[in-house]
């Protein structure tokens, strides 16, 4: 099938599609590798937060090749969410990552889809288009959390990596977090 032919395809709402069982096995894999940063076996951490890339970017593949859904449209985002959030908590738990960047990214995640809740029930429904920073924001903070868990689970040693890393993150998780308030605001 060429790129693009499935442009026209109507959407399917089957549960159970090859893209789905992939995203929902990513979603899955979050408790196991909360269990490997509790247990200080950040290289099995690590593993499995590259698997959870990898997976990414098949469902994806997938999902544009045999077509999406819905369910897949809001679980892919959400089993992303729940790995990084989930990565941000426990490597501060574990003293890995600084407290303040936990909980600065995950208020920032906590503001946007709070408002976006708040405004859908006040009768303002907000769709929320990703925006450049925020692209970079989650990169950045995809970045962040492979290089501890590699430096951690391998004993490698990146001297500064981290340390940018972190403050490019604190730095753009800010910008980010105020673009999505200021851009919905203006549209209000």
């Amino acid at each position: 099938m060429p790129d693009g032919a499935n442009l026209n395809r109507p959407q399917s709402s089957a549960l159970f599609t090859i893209p789905n069982i992939v995203t929902f096995a990513r979603l899955c894999a979050v408790p196991l590798a909360f269990w490997a940063v509790l247990e200080h076996r950040l290289d099995r951490a690590f593993m499995l937060f590259v698997a959870a890339g990898v997976s990414d970017a098949i469902d994806g593949w997938l999902a544009r090749r045999l077509g999406g859904n819905a369910i897949g449209a809001v679980l892919d985002p959400v089993a992303d969410k729940a790995l990084l959030v989930t990565m941000y908590v426990t490597l501060a738990a574990v003293n890995a990552l600084p407290v303040w960047v936990a909980i600065l990214v995950v208020f920032r995640d906590l503001v946007i889809v709070g408002g976006v809740i708040v405004l859908g029930v006040l009768g303002h429904p907000v769709a929320i288009k990703p925006l450049y920073v925020s692209k970079l924001n989650t990169l950045l903070q995809i970045l962040l959390v492979a290089a501890i868990l590699l430096q951690g689970g391998f004993g490698l040693s990146l001297p500064g990596l981290s340390e940018v890393l972190i403050w490019a993150v604190g730095g753009t998780t800010l910008a980010s977090g105020g673009a999505y308030v200021w851009v919905t605001a203006r549209r209000g």
